[in-house]
């Protein structure tokens, strides 16, 4: 039985404002679209990574744009040690401290109340007790976050926009790298020299948990080693989590 999720009540901004955005900063740059965040919420506005590809070009763009960013991750206690190393690096290099939030139940508790290898039962559980709680508490206070979704990384997050309202987590969510592909991501990592987790080179291009994460096969889409042999393909922090509003377009 999964555990509830304390409710979050903050309510929607301006609708038609939100819109406004959202059309845009569609054909703006991800630099544009973290400039705007960064002005408009302040020190309300925190950037989540898992220190993926994606993460790392958003984090690089973001310490040149506000030296100060806060930026958080979920220590779910499973990750690779390579993705621990690799925060380690980006402390050092960016001079900068990353937040790390983690589950109340330790790897023995949770083991201990739920018995062996939950992922393997209830993989949904796990992702509950040991990403959704502490991202919870990660958004806390917020009136936004940053995420580094693309569009063509699964049908779930195909009509993801660069800022939309996220109903799950009652927060604007601004998605900078919406539009880009991985190619576009690849590029600036290796034009800008920065860091990223080695597994990448391993055949990871999804880097989640050790138990649930394994390297692709050729032919195989970049989400295929999350989750595998499941039907289970997103943790849950973006699975059905934003609400679109639409409304008739209004001239900016």
């Amino acid at each position: 039985m999964a555990l509830p999720l304390r409710k979050l009540t903050q309510s929607i901004p301006d609708p038609a404002r939100l819109e406004r955005l959202a059309l845009e900063f569609e054909e703006a740059s991800p630099q544009e679209i973290l400039s705007w965040a960064f002005d408009e919420f302040a020190d309300e506005i925190s950037i989540a990574t898992g220190f993926g590809a994606e993460g790392m070009a958003i984090i690089d763009m973001a310490v040149r744009i506000n030296p100060s960013p806060d930026i958080f991750f979920i220590d779910t206690g499973f990750l690779f040690a390579e993705t621990y190393e690799l925060s380690r690096q980006v402390e050092e290099r960016y001079h900068i401290t990353i937040r790390a939030f983690k589950p109340e139940l330790g790897p023995e508790a949770q083991e201990k109340l739920f018995g062996p290898k939950l992922w393997e039962k209830n993989a949904d559980l796990c992702c509950q007790i040991r990403k959704l709680e502490p991202l919870e508490e990660a958004l806390e206070g917020l009136s936004a976050w940053v995420t580094a979704i693309r569009r063509d990384q699964t049908a779930a997050r195909a009509s993801a926009r660069p800022i939309e309202w996220d109903e799950r987590w009652r927060l604007v969510k601004v998605n900078p790298l919406v539009r880009w592909s991985k190619r576009d991501v690849w590029d600036y990592l290796r034009s800008n020299d920065v860091p990223f987790n080695p597994l990448h080179l391993r055949g990871y291009p999804s880097i989640g948990c050790t138990h649930c994460t394994r390297a692709v096969r050729e032919g195989e889409d970049d989400r295929a080693g999350r989750w595998s042999g499941r039907e289970k393909t997103e943790c849950g922090l973006h699975a059905q989590t934003t609400t679109k509003v639409w409304i008739a377009p209004v001239k900016i």
